[in-house]
Formats: structure tokens, sequence, C-alpha cells
């Protein structure tokens, strides 16, 4: 059932875009906020916790790790993971840095979500933006159908196979802990991104404000 409902967060995502086609819906910003703060109290409500049992300083290190890790993927993904993609091609082929770029994030998304925690809620809400906007973008771009499906086909695929990998290898299990803590740092950079760049020249207006307290406080009672 967690291998369906993320996979449908994604083509959620692509039935939203092609109900909007071109145009990017102005509600997004809002959506974007919300899942933000969703993302980010999730975080620290459900996997911090988990980390812990860890001594202090090597979760800190895990969690750097994770920040900069996320920072060399946008690098390559150009701020897909936060809702903006900023590439610009002249040929249309199979955009495969941004693919891998965002395969190795979703992948890692997939880690730690079990029956302890809810981060799993946070994670599809996470995605649907995300999806959105990727599909806007290859619809935008003039991108064959057959690559924009396959594109979020695939990258549907990689939490639910992060997840099935983390449950299955023995290998990863012994370092589910430390896996979880680069997750974090993962976590709290791209949420907090997304909070800072959901509002136009970064200043909070009142629904902005009201949604980010709205995802933080529904996460919590999650």
């Amino acid at each position: 059932m967690n291998y369906l409902l993320l996979f449908m967060a994604v083509a959620v995502g692509y039935v939203v875009a092609l109900a909007f086609r071109s145009k990017q819906p102005k509600q997004m910003s809002i959506f974007l906020a919300f899942s933000g703060a969703f993302l980010l109290s999730m975080t620290i409500n459900e996997l911090l916790p988990e980390v812990f049992e860890m001594p202090t300083e090597r979760i800190g290190i895990f969690i750097m790790v994770g920040i900069l890790l996320q920072i060399i993927l946008e690098f390559f993904s150009k701020g897909a993971e936060h809702g903006h993609v900023h590439i610009h091609l002249t040929h249309k082929q199979f955009p495969w840095l941004l693919f891998i770029s965002l395969s190795i994030h979703a992948l890692l998304e997939g880690f730690p979500i079990s029956e302890k925690n809810d981060i799993l809620v946070g994670i599809i809400i996470h995605k649907i933006p995300v999806a959105i906007i990727l599909a806007l973008f290859f619809m935008n771009a003039k991108y064959s159908k057959a690559i924009t499906l396959s594109f979020l086909l695939l990258f549907a695929l990689m939490t639910p196979l992060g997840n099935l990998l983390a449950n299955q290898i023995s290998y990863l299990q012994q370092y589910h802990t430390e896996i979880t803590a680069v997750v974090i740092g993962i976590f709290l950079h791209v949420s907090t991104t997304i909070l800072y760049e959901s509002s136009k020249d970064h200043k909070f207006n009142m629904a902005k404000l009201l949604i980010i307290v709205l995802g933080f406080s529904i996460a919590y009672f999650v």
C-alpha cells in the first residue's frame, strides 16, 4: 500500500499538470509553502527522535552530510526538488542529469519510511507539487509525451525502490540510523528552501504565514 501511495503521488501531480497544461496554477506557491512546512514539521517530529540513539556529535555529522549532498544534487537538478526547474535545453533528449539527481534524492527518501513513523505522509505531500512542476516543465519545453511519461514513471518508482532496498538488504539495515540522519539533512534543506522561495521577494504575506502555520499544525497532529 505504501508503494502504491508513493507512486500515486506522482500520478496525481501529472494529472493536475494536464488539467492546467502549460500554465502553472496560481495556488502553486501556497501548495509549495504548505508542503515545505508539512515536510519540515514531519522531519523534526518523526525522524529526529529516531536518530538520537546515536552519539549526538555523529548525528550532526550525518545531518550535515545530507545537507551538503542535497546542495550537490541541486547543482544538477537546478532546484526541481523544491519547485523550480531552471534548465534550458535546445535538444529535446532525455534529461539524464536531472533524472539522476532527482532519482538519488527520491531513492533516499524511501529509506526512513517505516511503521515506526508517519514520514510517508510528508513525502507524499512533498512529491505532488514536485511532480506538477516537473510535468509542466516537460510540457512547456515541448518534450514528447513518451519522454515525459518515461521520466515521471521512473521517478515515481525511485522512492518505493529505496524503501524496498532498506527493508530487504541487511547491510543497509545495519546503517539505518546513519542513512536516516542523512535524509533528515536532505529534508531540512529542501523544506526550508521551499519556505524561503515560496514568497515573492522572500517576504511572507499573511496568507503564506497562515498556510505555513497550518502545515506545521496538521503535521504535528498526524
